[in-house]
């Protein structure tokens, strides 16, 4: 692929997604983080250029991918003074955070009135998945914009899957987001009160996953719940801004969600404890008896 690739955006999902295109012999050309030693490292290690200045970032890439926080980085990095828009003329935008749907759309009108494109690409996978090239994504934007960025798409992810309009690839991932929090908070209560009575928690898995109480998230937490081993992979913070998205999705279709509720709650409890850097497993210390958090 000839155009030149640039990142906004390298923690570690998208550093990983970075590593992956440069394997995949694409031409990552351009660098940018807040955090700007490790953006140089990164640029260093895969031959790219570190930017200070986010328009020299759109000045050296024709593809810009952002992997931002939340809504107010993604705002600051679209409109404000020196942003990726400045020039941008027939540039591609596509930005992987799990944003608000709204924040998507005022992204695709400031792109748009400098003649630019864009393109939500909201990821469903971790941080393994970026560096193997075997992300989930759900995709939103107009189709021209989804077929130009299919080959950067294909080499990042197993599947990409075209939503629809701006913003319906945002309620998606906030939806699934949403269920896995809860699926997650459930699987601790679950663990806990098994531990509790006096059950043997590998069998009690076993059979969970073999029975109904089977779910994507006993694969991924349930030994780590056990051990009480909270390596990052999902943040608490990021389970807590995700639930929250979807519960003011719900609040606009006026909705009651009581489970998003309280299991937003309490990974909200979880960043009050000063532990929101947690995976989200962490959960689990908020529900195991006999814990430090335990209440």
């Amino acid at each position: 692929m000839s155009e030149k690739i640039g990142f906004v955006g390298v923690g570690r999902m998208g550093a990983n997604m970075a590593r992956r295109l440069k394997d995949q012999n694409f031409n990552v050309t351009a660098i940018h983080d807040v955090y700007a030693e490790g953006a140089k490292a990164l640029a260093d290690e895969i031959g790219a250029t570190y930017y200070e200045k986010l328009s020299d970032v759109t000045k050296n890439a024709d593809i810009i991918i952002t992997v931002v926080t939340d809504d107010k980085s993604m705002k600051d990095i679209f409109n404000s003074t020196g942003s990726l828009v400045v020039r941008a003329h027939g540039r591609l935008f596509i930005n992987c955070a799990t944003v608000s749907p709204s924040t998507h759309e005022k992204v695709e009108h400031w792109a748009e009135k400098h003649e630019a494109q864009t393109l939500e690409a909201c990821m469903a996978s971790s941080i393994t998945q970026a560096r193997e090239g075997t992300l989930y994504l759900m995709c939103g934007g107009k189709q021209e914009a989804f077929d130009r960025a299919k080959p950067v798409l294909d080499a990042l992810s197993t599947t990409n899957k075209y939503i629809g309009p701006t913003g319906s690839a945002a309620k998606l991932k906030a939806l699934v987001n949403m269920v896995m929090n809860i699926n997650t908070a459930g699987l601790a209560e679950g663990l806990g009160l098994a531990e509790a009575m006096g059950l043997d928690l590998t069998t009690v898995r076993e059979v969970f996953s073999q029975t109904g109480a089977n779910s994507r998230v006993l694969e991924t937490d349930g030994e780590d719940m056990v051990i009480k081993d909270h390596e990052c992979y999902f943040s608490a913070d990021h389970a807590a801004k995700d639930s929250g998205i979807a519960l003011k999705l719900a609040e606009e279709q006026h909705l009651k969600l009581p489970l998003a509720k309280a299991t937003f709650k309490q990974y909200e409890k979880m960043k009050e404890l000063g532990l929101g850097e947690l995976d989200k497993s962490g959960v689990a210390e908020l529900t195991f008896k006999g814990r430090t958090l335990h209440s």
